[in-house]
C-alpha cells in the first residue's frame, strides 16, 4: 500500500511546496488549449460541435460545405475532413450525394453515451488507484491542487483544458492500453457536451470538488472509493450536459 511506503501528511507537505512547478505545468496546459475559432480542422470541428451542442445550430438544419468553407476562409477539402469528424461524434448526419445535416441529439442517446463513459472511467480511477506509481500519483495531486487557481479565477476555458489533461492522467494511470483506447475514444464523442458543462453556473467549484474525491482516494491507493468518486462525477457531468440537449430539442 502507498500508505505504508509515504506518510500521508509528509506527501502533502511535499505537494504544496513545488507551487511553483504546479504553475509551470498549468502554464503547459493552457498553451495546449484549442481556440474557439480558426481554420484548422480541429478548430472548425470545436467551433461547429459548440454551435450544435449550444442550439445555434439546430437539428435538421444543413451544413453547406461551400458557405463552412467561406466562413471559415478555407477549402472544401478541410470542412469535408471536419463534417466527417463530426459525424463521428454523433453530431451530424451526412448521406451520399446529400448535404450533411445536425443530428438530433435526444436525451436518452446522451445518457446512454455517458452511462458506458461513467463505467469506463470508473475502472480507470480503481485501477490507478492500484497501479499508478508514486511518482503518477504525485503529479496527479500536484496539478490538482494548481488547478484551484483557475477555478477561483473563474477561467472556465483554461479550467476546460485542464479537465482533458487530468481525465487523461486516470486513462494513462490503469496502465492497460487496451481499456485506453476504449475510454479515448468514449470521450471523443462526449468532447462537446463535457466542455459545454463549464457554461454552466457554479460548474467549475463542483468539478474540482468532484476531482478532489477522485485524487484523494487513487493517493490512498482506495481502489473502490476511487472507483466510485469516478462513476459519480460522470454522471453529474451528464446530468449537467443534459441540459444541452434538452434544449436543443424544445
Amino acid at each position: 500500500m502507498l500508505k505504508s511506503i509515504i506518510d500521508f501528511h509528509a506527501w502533502q507537505m511535499h505537494v504544496y511546496a513545488e507551487g511553483k512547478k504546479a504553475e509551470s505545468v498549468l502554464g503547459q496546459v493552457r498553451r495546449t488549449r484549442v481556440v474557439r475559432a480558426g481554420n484548422t480542422v480541429e478548430q472548425m470541428v470545436r467551433a461547429i460541435a459548440d454551435m450544435i451542442v449550444t442550439g445555434q445550430m439546430l437539428p435538421g438544419e444543413k451544413l453547406d460545405e461551400i458557405s463552412l468553407a467561406a466562413r471559415f476562409e478555407v477549402s472544401r477539402t478541410p470542412v469535408r475532413e471536419a463534417l466527417r469528424e463530426l459525424g463521428a461524434m454523433g453530431l451530424v448526419d451526412r448521406e451520399p450525394n446529400r448535404s450533411a445535416v445536425v443530428t438530433n441529439v435526444t436525451e436518452n442517446y446522451l445518457h446512454s453515451m455517458f452511462e458506458a463513459m461513467a463505467e469506463l472511467e470508473g475502472m480507470c480511477a480503481r485501477l490507478s488507484a492500484e497501479r499508478m506509481t508514486v511518482d503518477e500519483r504525485r503529479q496527479l495531486e500536484i496539478e490538482h491542487r494548481a488547478s484551484a487557481r483557475l477555478v477561483h479565477r473563474g477561467a472556465d476555458e483554461d479550467y476546460a483544458a485542464y479537465n482533458i489533461e487530468f481525465h487523461n492522467r486516470l486513462y494513462r494511470g490503469a496502465h492497460n492500453d487496451h481499456i485506453y483506447e476504449l475510454v479515448t475514444q468514449s470521450r471523443a464523442r462526449l468532447a462537446p457536451f463535457r466542455r459545454a458543462q463549464f457554461r454552466l453556473p457554479g460548474r467549475l467549484t463542483k468539478s474540482y470538488a468532484e476531482h478532489d474525491a477522485i485524487v484523494t482516494a487513487i493517493i490512498r491507493a482506495d481502489g473502490a472509493a476511487a472507483a466510485q468518486a469516478a462513476y459519480s462525477h460522470v454522471e453529474i457531468v451528464s446530468d449537467a450536459s443534459a441540459v444541452f440537449a434538452k434544449a436543443n430539442v424544445e
